[in-house]
């Protein structure tokens, strides 16, 4: 009887996972084959099946790689630099305040290490539209509107809570013992941290640089409020095809079908060090 619940469970579980991954993967199956598809396969659908529904076409990823180059060059470029230079200084400096506050005793009025990393967290919960028309009037000022540096800076700012919360979890599991020695050994407290404490958490500050990566990627508000031209990114590129040439899906979709590859190529070339990072150390 108990085998027989247990396997009744076993399959309800896995019928809802079935189709929990297909309302989630089906947006970007469909975002694919609509890329490779023709104006009037777009206009007459539904049609989803390659080969059965509609014939396939690779005229508009011809045309973002040829006549559209220059326009994707640039912010290709820009969600690049953008990205990975805010992902980096987002994780170092995440793990280096991760390992005070893991380390160390602090206490600012009542609060101590662990309220204060939950104030720290608590500032990724704040909807970015509050801050918005502050930070932009800031930048105004200080000419970094419209700039590599004002978007890496916001970038970081919004993403270091994140990185804080993941590394603090991770070092917490690290023995102290192991940097003890170390500074028995002579080492100082800098070395210590980026010659042994590093090295033994770098699973999962790979981790964290890649989930900081892909928000940083995918960002639109700030990107669109802070850039005019020279430093716009993949998705205002992307939103500005449908406000300058009207709803031309069979385009966008090449576009973003584009912009979604990159990430999910870092990813698959970083999963083992990625999924190694989510687990904890002691399992």
């Amino acid at each position: 009887m108990r085998k027989m619940k247990k396997k009744i469970v076993d399959i309800v579980t896995y019928f809802v996972l079935i189709a929990w991954t297909v309302v989630v993967l089906f947006p970007i199956f469909w975002m694919v084959t609509t890329s490779f598809k023709e104006k009037l396969d777009v206009f007459l659908g539904p049609k989803y099946l390659p080969w059965v529904d509609f014939k396939p076409t690779t005229k508009w990823w011809v045309r973002i790689f040829t006549v559209e180059r220059r326009e994707l060059i640039t912010p290709f470029i820009n969600s690049l630099i953008v990205a990975g230079v805010s992902s980096f200084f987002a994780a170092l400096l995440g793990s280096m305040a991760a390992y005070a506050l893991t380390r160390y005793r602090f206490r600012f009025g009542p609060m101590k290490n662990d309220d204060i990393l939950l104030w720290i967290v608590s500032q990724r919960m704040m909807p970015p539209i509050i801050t918005a028309l502050a930070v932009f009037l800031m930048f105004r000022v200080t000419g970094l509107l419209d700039t590599h540096m004002g978007l890496i800076l916001v970038y970081i700012a919004f993403n270091l809570p994140l990185a804080v919360w993941i590394m603090a979890n991770f070092l917490s599991q690290i023995p102290r013992s192991i940097e003890e020695a170390a500074l028995v050994d002579g080492a100082s407290r800098a070395q210590a941290f980026f010659r042994v404490v590093i090295p033994l958490v770098l699973p999962s500050l790979s981790a964290t640089f890649l989930l900081c990566f892909v928000f940083a990627w995918n960002e639109f508000l700030f990107a669109l409020i802070l850039t005019y031209s020279k430093a716009q990114t993949m998705p205002i590129l992307i939103a500005m095809q449908h406000f300058q040439r009207g709803p031309q899906w069979w385009d966008i979709s090449a576009l973003s079908t584009l912009a979604v590859l990159f990430p999910i190529a870092i990813t698959i070339g970083l999963q083992r060090y990625f999924i190694k990072g989510l687990i904890p150390i002691g399992k």
